[in-house]
Formats: structure tokens, C-alpha cells, sequence
């Protein structure tokens, strides 16, 4: 079969990334960018639980209602495909394998993958940042070039507003703010960690918050990711990031004030709905937000 239009969706066997991969299916009929069967890779570390959660989606009443999928005549697809974001050689063969099936480009990321650690030491910040931080830039640049050059593509990387700058130091808040490339997101991770280390954190203006800080560099890696595309005349592609919310799943153990379908809302905005072209914002809530919290 042939598809129109092709989108991943990261770290979706469960929670947010589920109902987002569920929320594409329903919304796609009435997106902007429907013209033609939709391809959704559904992917996650582990083969058993995203084979688990495609045919979680498959047998979803809602889903069947709606015949939002091809099994029921609709538009939509679901395929799972392994990706570990930890992974160099996982994001290379997930690219390479987006590349060889879909010469013509891809049409949205949404990078939903993640992790939350209790407890906090070296190695919980040197693993968070591992995860939430390289890992998601390196599978940012590894996607961006199979996004689809003359309509351009869309890639949408899920933060938290625990990544708002209002708990860090004036003086690093000016180094986020200030910041010209993603190298110099990157050298503030490092530091962070660093500090961290040597177990100074607090006093060199940082939060003890391995997520958060993990979460501040991923808005500001994929703000400044964005204005590299500004300066290349790349203004078809769009780049954004995003808050889903304070959401109830495994992550926040239970807590929260929004469904995981509700807290989809806003990334499945981002990646098919109708956004006057911006590019480079802070969501959450359906509308843009400041960094700067």
C-alpha cells in the first residue's frame, strides 16, 4: 500500500505517546494535511510492548467507531518499529529504514520518548540527559533530513514546563536565553553535570532536578535547532516544543490533572493541525508559552 503521508511517533507503547498515535488516527480525516492514506510508526525499546500496544490500537473501540483505521476503511495505518533513543546504532537503523522505505520524505516527528528517575545523583543526571537530552538531539538530527523537502515536514519534541528558566540562577537563565547554536545548549548540559559532580549545583544556580534540567535543555535544543533552519531559508520545515501537561501515567505515578488523550492534544496540533507556520515556540495548552516561566 501507499501512503501520502508518513509520521513517527517516538516512545509510544504507553502514555502520552499512545494516545497521541490514538488521537493521529481520530484527527487525521479532518487535518489540514490529509490527502491520502497516513502511515503512523508506532515505536518503543521493547518489541512485546509495542506489538501490544499496536494491537491495543487496533481493537480500540473508539478507533473502530470512528473507522478512523485501514482494517476498518479509513486512512489511517499503524505499524510498531523498534527505537531505543539511548541508542546510537537504534536511531541509525530507524533513519536508515525511514530512508529506504520513504525516498520521498517523511511528513512529522513527534519525539515523545523519555525517562523519569527517582532520586537524585550523578548518575541519575548523567542517565537523564543521556535520554531525554542527547538522545532526542541526536534522533532530531538524524530525522530532520528525511522530512519532505518542497511541502516541508513538521518535527515536534515533547519538553515539560519543568523546563521553564524561572528556577535557575539570572545568570544561567541569560545563558539559555542568550544562547546561539545548540553546541551552546549543549556546553550548559555539560556544565550542569559538572557541577553536579562536584556537588555544586545549588551554588552555581542550578536546580537538584535531573528531569527538569534535562527538560530545559531539550526547549532550548530544539528552539535554537530551529533558527539554524531560519538561517538556511528552511522555512517550510517547522520545529517546535512542546508541554503536553501535567498528564496521569506510569511517569507521574498516577498524578495529574489531565488523560493522556488530553495531554495528546497539543503535540498532535503541532504535527497535523493548522499552526500558521510557527516555528521555534514553547506550547502547551493548544497555544504558545514562555519559556522564561
Amino acid at each position: 500500500m501507499s501512503f501520502a503521508r508518513v509520521g513517527v511517533v517516538t516512545g509510544a507503547n504507553k502514555g502520552i505517546g499512545y494516545a497521541i498515535v490514538r488521537q493521529l488516527a481520530l484527527q487525521y480525516p479532518k487535518s489540514p494535511l490529509n490527502s491520502g492514506p497516513l502511515l503512523i510508526y508506532l515505536t518503543a525499546r521493547d518489541p512485546k510492548r509495542g506489538g501490544s500496544a499496536v494491537t491495543g490500537l487496533t481493537t480500540d473501540p473508539a478507533l473502530r467507531q470512528a473507522k478512523a483505521l485501514a482494517s476498518d476503511g479509513g486512512p489511517t495505518s499503524i505499524q510498531f518499529h523498534r527505537l531505543d533513543i539511548a541508542s546510537s546504532s537504534s536511531i541509525t537503523q530507524f533513519a536508515a529504514h525511514l530512508a529506504e522505505s520513504h525516498p520521498d520524505g517523511i511528513d512529522f516527528v513527534i519525539n515523545n520518548a523519555g525517562m523519569a528517575m527517582d532520586g537524585f545523583d550523578l548518575n541519575v543526571v548523567k542517565a537523564t540527559l543521556a535520554c531525554n537530552y542527547h538522545g532526542t538531539l541526536e534522533a532530531t538530527r538524524a530525522f530532520l533530513p528525511l522530512l519532505k523537502k518542497p511541502s516541508g515536514g513538521r518535527l515536534v519534541n515533547i519538553a515539560s514546563s519543568t523546563g521553564q528558566l524561572g528556577r535557575y540562577s539570572r545568570a544561567i537563565q541569560k545563558r539559555f536565553q542568550g544562547a546561539k547554536s545548540v553546541d551552546d545548549i549543549t556546553v550548559l548540559m555539560d556544565e550542569f553535570t559538572a557541577a553536579v559532580e562536584r556537588g555544586t549545583e545549588k551554588a552555581d544556580g542550578w536546580p537538584s532536578a535531573a528531569y527538569a534540567t534535562s527538560k530545559a535543555g531539550e526547549i532550548g535544543m530544539t528552539l535554537q535547532i530551529a533558527e539554524e533552519l531560519k538561517r538556511q531559508k528552511n522555512t517550510k520545515v517547522l520545529v517546535n516544543a512542546c508541554c503536553p501537561g501535567w498528564v496521569v501515567t506510569d511517569m507521574t505515578k498516577g498524578k495529574g490533572y489531565k488523560t493522556p488523550d488530553q495531554g495528546a492534544q497539543t503535540p498532535v496540533m503541532l504535527a497535523i493541525g493548522d499552526i500558521g507556520g510557527k516555528s521555534g515556540r514553547f506550547w502547551r495548552d493548544e497555544g504558545e508559552i514562555s519559556w522564561s516561566g
